[in-house]
């Protein structure tokens, strides 16, 4: 094995993107050591590897300390849809503080260079849009969405000061709403809801009329981003999303002309703040990484679809 082999942490790497990014990896012979809770990780996520002689599992909680020997950290573990963070809200608060300052300090202590994986939500319900890295955001710090958006801010916090104080390699990328294989059934994110609702023959809900806007994002773009940021020069904060814009309506549509066109749209109200719009500007990605989204929503839907019917297949059989 050459010894210059790179050596990956990924908190969260049993989770949807961390398994992805678990692959890139692997496949592009690097060695990964994947840490994870599995509070949403699925150990079926990263079943491929377990044994392989370049891949370690470690089943641990990022809000308690860890050594390791790692040349890079790629820090995604933080439940990340409403219904899993809002579960437990404080444990959530603690997962953005605790874990990021315990591997902000990891990387201090062994030199390597940490990734953080952000969100568009520090941007808030925006008053700007679409939103640069320069919009500041506009967040409510009390409301039910605050352990999440204020988490992944402090955290950003912390990876800044983290720089100015002691010198560690940071990068720090804010994810848009992102899709794919992987993504939980339950997990109260839209796509996946439609899809499931979609195929269980079931009405598809909208909260309000359906006018917010999301964009979405196909994991294997996204995770093409997160590795040119980790890669590059530009310490960020970096928007890494598909700068295309759509109604929740026309995504729900849009399933429902895919899956089963007989289903009905249903309008439930709006949650607490639930921003109305977000769209990510994307200049700075392009200019610095040379990055920008290939896969359309159209093309992204097709795998992400054939995951959840085989996902559903297989629970109906008993096989899940």
């Amino acid at each position: 094995m050459p010894a210059s082999i790179t050596r990956n942490l990924i908190t969260g790497g049993a989770g949807f993107l961390g398994s992805h990014l678990c692959d890139r990896l692997m496949d592009a012979g690097e060695e990964v050591i994947c840490l994870d809770n599995y509070f949403t990780g699925r150990k079926a996520n990263i079943s491929q590897w377990i044994g392989h002689p370049r891949f370690d599992l470690i089943r641990h909680d990022v809000t308690e300390p860890i050594k390791l020997e790692v040349d890079r950290i790629w820090h995604l573990a933080c439940p990340a849809s409403p219904v899993h963070y809002q579960f437990n809200p404080i444990k959530t608060a603690k997962t953005s503080f605790l874990g990021t300052y315990n591997m902000l300090g990891l990387a201090r202590r062994v030199g390597a260079r940490l990734l953080l994986a952000s969100t568009s939500e520090v941007y808030g319900d925006p008053e700007l849009h679409p939103q640069p890295e320069s919009y500041r955001g506009c967040v409510n710090t009390i409301g039910i969405r605050s352990c999440y958006d204020e988490g992944k801010r402090i955290a950003e916090t912390l990876c800044f000061d983290y720089q100015r104080m002691h010198g560690t390699e940071i990068r720090v990328m804010r994810i848009f709403n992102t899709y794919g294989p992987r993504m939980l059934p339950d997990d109260g994110r839209v796509v996946s809801n439609f899809i499931v609702q979609a195929l269980r023959g079931e009405p598809l809900t909208l909260y309000g009329d359906g006018s917010q806007t999301r964009s979405f994002c196909y994991v294997d773009d996204l995770v093409e981003g997160m590795i040119r940021l980790m890669n590059g020069d530009h310490c960020g904060p970096i928007n890494i999303g598909n700068p295309g814009e759509f109604t929740i309506r026309q995504l729900a549509e849009l399933i429902r002309a895919k899956v089963n066109p007989q289903v009905e749209l249903i309008e439930k109200p709006l949650p607490q703040d639930d921003p109305l719009q977000r769209q990510p500007v994307i200049a700075l990605a392009q200019r610095e990484l040379g990055w920008q989204p290939s896969v359309s929503l159209e093309q992204g839907l097709e795998p992400t679809i054939a995951y959840f019917q085989q996902l559903l297949q297989a629970a109906a059989s008993g096989g899940h």
